[in-house]
């Protein structure tokens, strides 16, 4: 049982501490693509962890049951424990109901989880099917052919005043964009925001966001899971946005995001610098888009991306490494 314990201590330990070591080295995003592998691998490390322990733990109970509920015994009554108290059906009664909730609460998680995931692909399907047969298609859109598709993925119109723009990943994957932010986006502009679509489609980010997002519904209140999930789409959308930039220009990349954040025509010209915006226009926008904006105006130095990328590949060693070395240490 000493495997499994440390384990399952170690599990707990940095479903705790991870996100409070993990979230100063991501919040600027000056390594995205080490801090996206940082947070999926310490999520991989915790369920890997408690899941070869779960099956050490099963193992050795059905191995050698008598004694193992003879040492739990004692070890909460000590010399009271006699061989009457723990060989009784009281007792054993005890012990398999103990274990029958630790399976609901396992089982329980597994639904949770495979509930969430189904919900996802369920409304993104639905949503996909409405915004094809409601919307109408945006010809000539700008941009290059959607990488892993072999074709443009098609982009999808709705009347809609709002400024927004997603994409629906799937079989054909589609992007959608509304009337109000054609509205408010020139055509390099327009451009930089499909391009930022694409990035989401051609690197799976759909995928990373139904995974964590299906875990933190597994775990609520376990930090890692739900700080987790948060910090993985605010990378996803880091990540994006450097695809689009390279592809399109920062400029561009910037006053698109902040129009359709403010519903304001933003002139290129303005970028980078100080563009000319409404007092408060930045406090008004969406959520996160102040922090990436900044991001793209002020980029992190050459020698903070290196710090942060080390220190980054070094806690994913650690990760991989930890649970092989525990399991390796423990008699």
């Amino acid at each position: 049982m000493i495997p499994a314990l440390a384990l399952l201590g170690y599990a707990a330990c940095v479903a705790c501490a991870a996100p409070a070591l993990l979230a100063p080295l991501t919040r600027r995003g000056a390594s995205v693509r080490a801090g996206l592998a940082a947070w999926l691998a310490a999520m991989a490390s915790v369920i890997g962890s408690a899941a070869v322990a779960i099956g050490l733990s099963i193992r050795t109970v059905a191995a050698d049951w008598p004694q193992l509920t003879q040492a739990l015994c004692r070890s909460v009554a000590g010399g009271a424990c006699t061989p009457e108290v723990y060989r009784s059906a009281l007792y054993e009664s005890g012990m398999a109901a103990l274990a029958g909730v630790a399976s609901l609460l396992a089982t329980a998680a597994l639904w949770r989880y495979a509930r969430r995931v189904h919900r996802s692909r369920q409304q993104t399907r639905a949503h996909a099917d409405v915004a094809r047969m409601v919307g109408r298609a945006l010809t000539a859109a700008p941009g290059p052919v959607t990488r892993g598709t072999g074709r443009r993925a098609e982009t999808v119109v709705l009347d809609d005043p709002r400024p927004a723009a997603y994409c629906v990943a799937g079989r054909p994957a589609a992007i959608v964009v509304t009337s109000g932010a054609l509205n408010v986006l020139d055509r390099p502009q327009l451009g930089a925001v499909l391009a930022h679509e694409r990035a989401h489609l051609a690197h799976g980010h759909h995928a990373l966001a139904t995974l964590t997002q299906g875990l933190a519904a597994a775990f609520p209140g376990v930090p890692l899971f739900s700080q987790g999930a948060a910090e993985v789409g605010r990378l996803a959308e880091m990540a994006a946005d450097d695809a689009a930039s390279r592809t399109s220009g920062r400029p561009a990349l910037v006053a698109a995001l902040l129009a359709m954040a403010t519903g304001t025509a933003i002139p290129t010209e303005g970028i980078p610098g100080r563009p000319a915006l409404p007092r408060g226009a930045l406090a008004a926008a969406a959520h996160a888009v102040p922090a990436r904006v900044e991001r793209l105006l002020r980029p992190t130095s050459p020698a903070t991306s290196a710090a942060c990328t080390a220190a980054l590949t070094l806690a994913l060693a650690l990760l991989a490494a930890a649970p092989l070395v525990l399991t390796a240490l423990t008699p």
